[in-house]
C-alpha cells in the first residue's frame, strides 16, 4: 500500500512539473510587449487643414489618425474633415478593432489577419497582438476573397496584373492564380483596391520582412509554404463608413477575442500542420 501511495505521489509530482515545463516554454515563445495606453478614448471630428497645420510634426499622432481614418497622408490633406481621438498619447493598438491576446494562436508563431468589416490588418506572434494598421482592401466589384492563404513569393517592386501602369512596392503575393497579394498602395479612406490589400508604405515594409516566403521543390511544386495571412468579414458597401460611428462609440469596431477564436478556428490544424513543416524542414538543414 505504501509503494502505491509513493508511486503515486511520484506520478503527480512529474506530471506537475512537466506541465509546468511546458507552460514556461509556452510563454517563453510569447513576445513581451509594452504598450502606453491614453487616459481615455474619444472621437471627434475636426478640420483637417487645422489639425494638420498643428500636428504635422508629431508623427505619433499622425499615424494614429491615418490609421483611424485609412487614409495615407495625401488623402488626408485632401480631405475635409477627420476623426481624431482627443488623446493620442496611447500606442496606436488602442485604436485599432484587434484584441491584444488571442488564446487559440498560442501556438501558432506568427499570422497576419485582415478585417474586411473594420479595413484594418494586425499581426500576432504566440497569440499576441504585436503590430496593428489600416488598410483598403477590394472594392465591392472586385471584393478582396476571404478565409486562408500563405504568403510565396515576394518582390521590392512589381507591377499589378490589372494594369500594367500601376507599380506596386513591397508585394507579398497570397494567392497566385488570382494575384491577390498585399503591398504599399493609395488609401482612400474605403476599400478601392482590385482585390488585394492596400497598405501605408511602413506598414508594407514591416509586413515585406515579417512573413515568409514559400520553398519551392525544382522551382515548381510548392514544398513549404509560408506565413499564414487570415482574410474574414465582410463590409457593407451601402452604409456609412464604419469607423466613423466611433464618434459615437469608441468601441463599435472592436473584436472580441471570443469572435476571432470562433472565425479561425476551423483553419487551426492547418496552420500548426503547415508551421510544423518549415520547422521540421529547417530542424534538418
Amino acid at each position: 500500500m505504501k509503494n502505491s501511495i509513493k508511486i503515486f505521489v511520484f506520478l503527480f509530482v512529474l506530471l506537475t512539473f512537466s506541465c509546468n515545463k511546458n507552460e514556461e516554454t509556452k510563454n517563453e515563445n510569447k513576445p513581451i510587449v509594452e504598450r502606453v495606453k491614453p487616459s481615455e478614448i474619444i472621437y471627434t471630428f475636426k478640420k483637417t487643414l487645422n489639425w494638420f497645420k498643428e500636428n504635422n510634426k508629431n508623427q505619433k499622432s499622425l499615424n494614429i489618425v491615418l490609421a483611424v481614418n485609412r487614409l495615407d497622408e495625401a488623402n488626408l490633406k485632401k480631405s475635409d474633415s477627420i476623426l481624431v481621438p482627443t488623446d493620442s498619447s496611447g500606442d496606436i493598438a488602442y485604436y485599432m478593432p484587434f484584441p491584444f491576446d488571442v488564446s487559440a494562436l498560442d501556438n501558432v508563431k506568427k499570422i497576419i489577419l485582415f478585417s474586411y468589416a473594420t479595413q484594418s490588418f494586425a499581426t500576432y506572434e504566440y497569440g499576441v497582438l504585436t503590430h496593428v494598421g489600416p488598410t483598403s482592401m477590394g472594392k465591392e466589384k472586385d471584393k478582396t476573397p476571404t478565409g486562408l492563404f500563405f504568403t510565396n513569393w515576394k518582390a521590392e517592386e512589381t507591377t499589378s496584373t490589372f494594369n500594367d501602369e500601376w507599380e506596386l512596392k513591397w508585394n507579398f503575393n497570397i494567392e497566385n492564380k488570382l494575384g491577390v497579394g498585399f503591398h504599399e498602395y493609395e488609401l482612400p479612406g474605403y476599400p478601392a483596391s482590385h482585390s488585394c490589400l492596400r497598405l501605408l508604405e511602413k506598414d508594407a515594409k514591416m509586413l515585406y520582412k515579417f512573413a515568409d516566403e514559400w520553398v519551392l521543390e525544382n522551382d515548381q511544386q510548392v514544398k513549404l509554404k509560408g506565413t499564414p495571412v487570415f482574410v474574414f468579414g465582410s463590409y457593407d458597401f451601402d452604409a456609412p463608413k464604419p469607423w466613423l460611428a466611433l464618434s459615437d462609440n469608441p468601441k463599435v469596431l472592436n473584436i472580441s477575442e471570443e469572435q476571432l477564436q470562433k472565425a479561425i478556428s476551423p483553419y487551426l490544424n492547418t496552420i500548426i500542420k503547415e508551421q510544423e513543416k518549415r520547422i521540421n524542414y529547417y530542424s534538418k538543414k
